[in-house]
């Protein structure tokens, strides 16, 4: 879905209000799912999730982490729920097979950097990353799921989207009220400048970092001084507009489409033409080029298209509180009721 515009701080706040009851209701329904308590499992268990709907930077972040715990020594899964994916799981996700279309976008890009796999029940995920010879969970999008318990969440922030209106789903795009969910976090990590005094409001946290998104220096300088044609179905494409401005692209055209969205061979076709009209060159995220695939015409577009790959580098204090957690939990006697 996209976003609608009342859910941004300035926006209509009539719409908001209107539908603030059932905001309240939504919300108060995640916060019982929040504090339910969740499996143990026998190896530690890192989450990663955000406040809001939309992107907030989580999916590079949970690639970042996991590359930081292989380089480590570690064997990192990443457990992803697959959303936008028609499998229910577990699958363990093999991008020389698997598509966008059966395992989710986000999961398919992810797990060519190492072992992903996607379960609808993380319960049952988790048993077969045991099997598989995981030594540590990376839950991706995981803040309100309840199944497995957590030894570490670390909540992503949009420093330039905030938490919007402050209202929850369908008024705003908060998921739960910012409070009970900041008690279930430890700690929270900022994309981007905070341009919502995010800082202020989040004060106290045991770790507040912040970290900017780094665009792939060869792409980047490829893109340099290019006119392009953007396009992406992601949660806020004006971020991936902004990356490719701060490199020096000249976008003399952006589409955005809703997030995740499953491109049409029209649509890829209609993208191939009108970059041809414009005499520019179609520039995508990763993450978007994950899903042109199917058919003739999308195929041509994503050899067409230029892929602009992003990474976060993840604060040294933060990834210092993340291995400390990670030996202490190895620690731990499994319980009977545990998932071994």
């Amino acid at each position: 879905m996209r976003a609608p515009a009342f859910w941004q701080a300035e926006g209509n706040r009539l719409a908001a209000w209107l539908l603030a009851p059932l905001g309240w209701l939504y919300g108060r329904i995640t916060l019982a799912r929040l504090a339910q308590p969740g499996e143990p499992v026998a190896i530690p268990v890192i989450a990663i999730g955000n406040f809001t709907a939309g992107g907030a930077g989580k999916t590079p972040v949970t690639r970042a982490l996991s590359e930081a715990l292989a380089a480590r020594g570690e064997r990192p899964f990443i457990l992803s729920r697959g959303y936008g994916g028609s499998l229910r799981g577990p699958h363990r996700v093999e991008p020389s097979r698997d598509t966008a279309a059966m395992v989710g976008d986000e999961p398919l890009m992810l797990a060519r950097q190492g072992p992903v796999i996607i379960a609808r029940d993380r319960r049952a995920g988790a048993r077969m990353a045991l099997e598989q010879g995981a030594s540590v969970l990376v839950l991706d999008d995981a803040l309100h799921n309840p199944h497995l318990a957590k030894d570490f969440t670390l909540v992503v922030v949009d420093g330039g989207a905030g938490f919007g209106n402050g209202f929850c789903l369908p008024a705003g795009p908060l998921r739960a009220p910012v409070g009970p969910m900041l008690a279930q976090t430890d700690a929270v990590l900022m994309i981007g400048a905070d341009r919502h005094d995010i800082a202020v409001e989040l004060r106290g946290r045991p770790i507040f970092a912040s970290a900017i998104v780094a665009a792939d220096p060869r792409i980047a300088e490829a893109l340099r001084k290019k006119r392009v044609l953007a396009f992406c179905g992601i949660g806020r494409p004006e971020k991936f507009a902004e990356t490719l401005r701060e490199i020096g692209t000249e976008i003399v055209r952006l589409r955005a489409f809703p997030d995740h969205h499953a491109f049409t061979e029209s649509e890829a076709s209609a993208l191939l033409s009108e970059a041809g009209k414009l005499g520019a060159t179609p520039v995508t995220t990763e993450k978007d080029a994950m899903r042109l695939a199917g058919g003739p015409a999308r195929e041509k577009l994503r050899e067409a298209a230029m892929v602009l790959p992003i990474s976060v580098p993840l604060p040294d204090e933060l990834m210092a509180a993340i291995y400390r957690v990670v030996d202490s939990s190895r620690r731990r006697v499994s319980t009977a009721s545990g998932l071994e």
